[in-house]
């Protein structure tokens, strides 16, 4: 495999009519990386990875896949797989037989993956049975097994834990971080932030279409400074007080406690403003800035506190996909 980056996008745009669906994208995934890309809803994921797996043609901007454009040639697509939103499948038939199907479109010793495949994903017992029986989360990791018969060194999965229980997230979590550990890149979109958190460590967070942050998760909390918890006798005269104060960042009201980001010396002052103001401090304790919370703050802010580095997106590729 090229020591080119899995994928790199450069000034991706994609216009339909007047709407602008993507707008400037750029990004990097590195060899190793298990990538977040994160977005509110219509904030053009979904587009972004459709052009970066050249199932639809960009208005503008250019996409790599360790070092090949998806849509000159089908062989730009070696050595990458995963799905985009749902893994489809025969519902009559068996798991195994599902793969074997698959595997025989693909070509390239595949068939003699599947084994391998249904046992990392650990279907091997259920392998015999319909799938039209498999509960939701067994289907996406059918759909993972499905992916491996490629014998990826990229990963692409959207939202591979969407639907799932607690207990088939857990699962959906140590299979992928499985997969890191023998030297996959992942590329994954999600919405369950917490997860991604735990996964990941690297995101980049579109809104509107364009890239707001790209990077570490841990660089992003430390851009973010000390987030805090407060909590007054007024919160409502106390929330017009924080709004007011010089120094305080993504200030929010939030379950009857205030949150905001700020420097310690800004919080001494902050404290007698809120005495002047009546509101008097119940509660006031600082605490680590989770991705949640940082991921609201770049995309519901009128302008984003964080300011966007360089680019790294995901996007979805499977072995071909089955309609029943």
């Amino acid at each position: 495999m090229t020591e080119a980056p899995p994928v790199e996008v450069r000034g991706l745009e994609k216009l339909y009519g007047e709407l602008r669906a993507v707008d400037g994208v750029d990004l990097t995934v590195e060899h190793g990386d298990v990538y977040g890309y994160l977005g509110p809803n219509g904030a053009g994921k979904t587009t972004s990875l459709r052009m970066m797996l050249g199932l639809i043609r960009p208005s503008a901007g250019e996409v790599r896949l360790f070092g090949r454009d998806p849509t000159a040639t089908v062989e730009a697509l070696e050595g990458v797989a995963g799905f985009v939103e749902a893994p489809t499948f025969y519902p009559y038939l068996t798991g195994r037989r599902n793969l074997e199907l698959l595997a025989a479109f693909d070509g390239h010793g595949a068939p003699g993956r599947i084994d391998a495949a249904l046992d990392t994903v650990e279907l091997t017992p259920r392998a015999g049975d319909r799938v039209g029986g498999y509960s939701h989360g067994m289907k996406q990791r059918l759909g993972i097994a499905a992916a491996l018969l490629r014998d990826p060194h990229l990963l692409i999965l959207d939202e591979p834990a969407t639907g799932l229980d607690p207990a088939g997230m857990r699962d959906m979590r140590e299979l992928i971080r499985r997969l890191a550990d023998q030297g996959m890149t992942v590329l994954l979109s999600s919405h369950l932030l917490a997860e991604v958190e735990e996964l990941c460590n690297r995101v980049a967070i579109v809104r509107s279409g364009r890239i707001v942050y790209e990077g570490e998760i841990a660089q992003l909390k430390r851009s973010a400074g000390t987030t805090y918890r407060l909590r007054t006798t007024d919160n409502e005269r106390a929330l017009a007080v924080c709004q007011a104060q010089p120094g305080l960042n993504a200030v929010r009201s939030d379950n009857g406690h205030i949150s905001f980001a700020a420097e310690e010396r800004v919080v001494a002052g902050l404290s007698e403003a809120l005495v002047r103001a009546g509101a008097l401090i119940l509660a006031l304790s600082p605490e680590t800035a989770t991705l949640e919370h940082l991921f609201f703050t770049l995309t519901e802010d009128a302008e984003p506190a964080v300011q966007p580095e360089t680019v790294a997106v995901p996007h979805p590729v499977a072995a071909p996909e089955l309609q029943a």
